[in-house]
């Protein structure tokens, strides 16, 4: 049986924990046994995007200090995924760096599974986000195991491969056109008819979801790892 580790990044820890317990509903249902570091903070993505990669490091050391041993890290969320892939070894210079998987490549790639027990009677509009789709090439990995939900209806989100524009400090530093792309992205979904906009980062999903929620629009988000934890003997409880 497999052992990992659960990279759950700050951004579920505070904002979204449910998107970390489905996720280890999904790897334990699949015989993984999952782990969680307490000791793991955040992974320096955003001290390093700000223009301190000096700030950073310390992060990325204490990263490879709480996660190393396993036989992967698993993480539900392609930004802190790519981040920790692409920059960490940069930072720290190391020939071995923890083996780390966004949640899809792990069940797809290494589990190789693509129906993992779910059901979730609803339709939904996948949006590939800026991190999983361009540095992860998650491919359709995500759509795969949408396509093998019990219940589910998968349908095309126009303009999908356009940001949302959330973008960490992008939307910081840019909030007029964050908006703007933001209340395209919840346009598209609406006209989409999708009932849930499903994504693989929450951060993107609490952008449009915010937008959706202040212009009322008929959309919600939802976490690709909730969908896929959901089951018939277990749905997911939506709200009214």
């Amino acid at each position: 049986m497999p052992k990992i580790a659960l990279f759950v990044t700050c951004v579920n820890d505070v904002a979204f924990p449910s998107t970390g317990i489905a996720a280890v509903r999904v790897l334990e249902r699949l015989g993984v046994e999952v782990d969680f570091p307490e000791a793991q903070t955040c992974c320096g993505q955003m001290q390093y995007n700000t223009g301190y990669p000096a700030e950073a490091k310390p992060l990325a050391e204490k990263f490879a200090r709480d996660f190393r041993g396993y036989d992967a890290v698993v993480v539900p969320s392609g930004s802190c995924g790519a981040f920790v892939r692409d920059v960490h070894p940069r930072l720290l210079g190391a020939d071995d760096p923890p083996p780390v998987y966004e949640l899809t490549e792990y069940l797809v790639d290494v589990l190789g599974t693509e129906d993992v027990g779910a059901h979730f009677p609803h339709r939904v509009a996948y949006h590939p986000t800026c991190h999983s789709s361009r540095l992860l090439k998650l491919g359709d990995r995500p759509t795969r195991l949408l396509r093998r939900v019990a219940g589910l209806e998968l349908v095309e989100l126009p303009g999908a491969q356009e940001c949302c524009g959330f973008g960490g400090t992008f939307s910081v530093k840019n909030p007029d056109v964050s908006a703007a792309m933001g209340a395209d992205k919840v346009a598209h979904a609406v006209e989409s008819g999708a009932e849930f906009l499903i994504a693989a980062d929450n951060s993107c999903l609490m952008h449009i979801g915010g937008t959706a929620r202040r212009s009322e629009a008929p959309i919600r988000t939802l976490h690709l790892a909730e969908v896929l934890a959901s089951t018939a003997d277990s749905p997911y409880e939506v709200s009214a």
